[in-house]
């Protein structure tokens, strides 16, 4: 296995989850290394000055700590379904709609799910600013059934994990939201078996053992169409 890249993540975070749907649709075998974050391990720390997951270490040495990184170094590699060529607009359109998820939108959601990090925060006035932009999200899926036409593509599974994260903040709310297209696009997303896949609970890597070979045998090319669809 150590001829293998290895990938440092954790499962919850969003980060993580959109490196690992990348790596998983484009086949890409790695070695994965499940991360307790409030106990990060040596491998990681000297891996990454940043210190924070995802981080991908190539088997020549190289180290994308960025998750977007990871995500274009496997779809480069192999892109069966073509997240880098939408039907509608191209791929700088889809890197600047996740540059606004990851700046100001990531800010808001920040604010919103961990209040108590932020106690000089106008909580009201974030959670303003995050449904403005999901309002915007919503017109656009209202005229395509994905971020950028016909089938999904970049832009929805970087984007994806950040939405679902919001919404599962408080789940009453979310469904009282005015934006049928939008919810529709999130459930769709998180019924896909390529999410599924990418989920599975592993115990916490330990520094000096081998991780776990991803994606699983079992997950290589059977789900990389259904959350496509």
């Amino acid at each position: 296995m150590s001829a293998l890249p290895v990938l440092y993540s954790f499962r919850r975070c969003p980060y993580a989850m959109r490196a690992r749907l990348a790596l998983a649709v484009s086949g890409q075998v790695c070695e994965l290394r499940e991360v307790v974050l409030r106990s990060k391990p040596q491998g990681l720390l000297q891996a990454s000055l940043k210190a924070t997951v995802p981080v991908l270490v190539l088997a020549d040495g190289q180290v994308l700590d960025q998750s977007l990184d990871i995500m274009l170094w496997a779809l480069q590699r192999r892109d069966p379904r073509a997240w880098l060529a939408p039907s509608d607009g191209a791929l700088q359109d889809m890197l600047a709609l996740i540059a606004e998820c990851d700046g100001p939108f990531k800010q808001a959601l920040d604010r919103c799910k961990y209040p108590s990090r932020y106690p000089d925060t106008d909580i009201d006035a974030e959670r303003a600013k995050a449904t403005a932009w999901l309002g915007l999200l919503d017109a656009r899926l209202s005229t395509r059934p994905h971020l950028f036409g016909t089938h999904a593509a970049l832009a929805d599974m970087a984007i994806g994990p950040f939405v679902r994260q919001l919404a599962a903040i408080d789940a009453p709310w979310w469904a009282a939201q005015p934006w049928p297209h939008l919810q529709a696009w999130l459930a769709h997303w998180q019924a896909a078996p390529l999410l599924a896949r990418v989920m599975d609970k592993l115990p916490a890597w330990v520094d000096g053992t081998q991780g776990v070979v991803f994606p699983s045998s079992g997950s290589l090319g059977i789900t990389a169409t259904a959350i496509c669809n």
